[in-house]
């Protein structure tokens, strides 16, 4: 029997219209494929709306989706404001409690939390997995994946593919307020205060590949310096 009692899954959307319904449909999927294998682990999912001003909000609703609405300013504020959300709703030992981040413009596989759990029983504090970008062309594909080895043991960080346990969430201090790389910040804490973590190829979702960005640095932008270097002559 699984020592996890909640699992959390925590979005942040700005503007998401286009995708959080598609992303909130796969995480619906991955919650019930957990819940029937393991009937006494409860699960939940909060959306953190920032700043949002098309019809995301709308869409959170008429899915019934429990969501946090504010003006954050930034990926790790929003982050940082939905899980403290999350560990005030699920009033348990934060030992018992996992936090599962991604984000509003992907898509996470059925398996995705079964297997955090499965990883979370044999001793891992943290997981953190792969993604990979939809609809590139071939070119930026191959560059890509040129750039990333998707493997086990993998040196990646996305803050799109990245569970831990509520205690050691806590005592890394938690997502910082930064616009870009607030995952590779965190799990950098994380790394200092557990050995026990684990970077698997295991759990990949799927991300948007689009290449416009709201802030500089961001995952978008990286796709975009893809596709500028896959037409340099």
């Amino acid at each position: 029997m699984t020592s996890l009692r909640h699992v959390e899954v925590v979005v942040p959307a700005r503007d998401e219209e286009e995708h959080v319904q598609g992303c909130l449909s796969s995480i619906r999927a991955a919650t019930h494929l957990l819940r029937s294998l393991h009937p006494t682990v409860s699960t939940g999912v909060t959306v953190v709306l920032d700043s949002c001003a098309d019809s995301t909000a709308e869409i959170v609703r008429q899915l019934e989706i429990h969501s946090v609405a504010g003006e954050f300013g930034s990926v790790g504020a929003a982050r940082r404001a939905g899980i403290a959300d999350a560990l005030i709703r699920a009033d348990i030992h934060t030992d018992s409690l996992w936090l599962a981040n991604t984000d509003a413009d992907t898509l996470v596989p059925d398996t995705w939390l079964l297997t955090q759990l499965q990883l979370a029983d044999n001793g891992a504090d943290a997981v953190i997995g792969t993604v990979t970008p939809a609809g590139l062309e071939p070119e930026i594909h191959r560059l890509w994946r040129e750039k990333h080895c998707l493997t086990e043991g993998h040196g990646h960080v996305h803050g799109a593919n990245l569970g831990l346990r509520a205690s050691v969430y806590a005592a890394a201090g938690g997502f910082a307020d930064l616009t870009v790389h607030e995952d590779r910040d965190l799990v950098r804490r994380v790394r200092a205060v557990t050995p026990r973590w684990v970077a698997t190829h295991r759990t990949t979702v799927t991300t948007s590949g689009r290449t416009h960005s709201r802030v500089d640095g961001g995952f978008a932008s990286y796709v975009a310096d893809l596709a500028r270097d896959s037409t340099c002559v």
